[in-house]
């Protein structure tokens, strides 16, 4: 049980932490506006992302836009919810990932009920910005470092699912 609260709390914490950063942003810079922070790789800019990651349906119609990026990511959240708990007392990085799916999805969809859009400011290019990786947030990142642990989960399992079908055709092979 204490898992499960350690995860809440980490879940509360990044999803304040996304909100205190995009209210920093928007009380801050103006929309579009860009600071260089490191030349020629990073800045901290004011981008407003009306669709899903990269901007995928950002022209899509209304309703298009409503299902997929406010009801059907709240029912996601829901069984990701229930996931975290099920996995609770297996794996740690498996509940940490759905843990931090779930930070993020709610970081997010926190701005789309309340903005119509999602803020994103973290900026990566190449020399000039015209040549950049598109805009992301804490709670994007969020939702990528649980990627990486799930792709990171699936290969240890079937490392160790090799690992045993070779111990047990060794142990076949000695009778």
């Amino acid at each position: 049980m204490a898992r499960f609260w350690a995860l809440c709390l980490l879940m509360a914490t990044l999803i304040i932490v996304d909100q205190l950063t995009k209210g920093a942003i928007q009380t801050n810079l103006f929309y579009g506006q860009s600071i260089p922070v490191i030349d020629g790789l990073f800045s901290i800019a004011y981008v407003k992302n009306t669709g899903a990651a990269f901007g995928f349906g950002a022209g899509g119609p209304e309703w298009f836009r409503q299902v997929f990026f406010l009801a059907l990511p709240v029912i996601f959240c829901g069984w990701i919810f229930y996931l975290m708990i099920k996995t609770i007392k297996g794996a740690f990085f498996i509940s940490l990932a759905y843990a931090l799916i779930i930070a993020g999805a709610v970081g997010n969809l926190i701005d789309r009920f309340s903005l119509g859009y999602v803020v994103d400011f973290l900026l990566f290019y190449w020399k000039e910005e015209a040549n950049h990786f598109p805009a992301f947030n804490v709670a994007d990142s969020c939702i990528t470092i649980a990627a990486g642990l799930l792709i990171i989960d699936f290969f240890l399992q079937l490392k160790a699912k090799k690992a045993g079908e070779s111990n047990a055709s060794n142990s076949v092979s000695k009778l």
